[in-house]
């Protein structure tokens, strides 16, 4: 079963990276180089490290100024497939 969680926090980090908290008080900094990579109009203004560092949570989705967001729930399971979930700390 998938957990359903929200962002309820989330800070740019050096190379495209976001450290996120998550609802269910888990954390942990998600690498989004292919992401804001990948081309498309949305992303783009992202490869601007100033632009990108300008996350921020809306209704628990993280968010640019553009509209661009990832969504939280599949970032947590990322972050757990590759064993980088953390609780009851703060992501980095």
């Amino acid at each position: 079963m998938i957990k359903l969680v929200k962002a309820t926090k989330a800070h740019a980090q050096p190379n495209f990276a976001l450290a996120l908290e998550f609802s269910d008080g888990s954390s942990g900094v998600l690498g989004l180089r292919d992401f804001v990579f990948s081309g498309g109009q949305m992303v783009d203004p992202l490869k601007d490290p100033a632009f990108f560092s300008r996350v921020f949570v809306e209704m628990g989705v993280p968010t640019w100024p553009n509209g661009c967001d990832i969504d939280p729930t599949n970032a947590r399971l990322d972050l757990e497939a590759a064993g980088a979930l953390s609780f009851g700390g703060v992501a980095a």
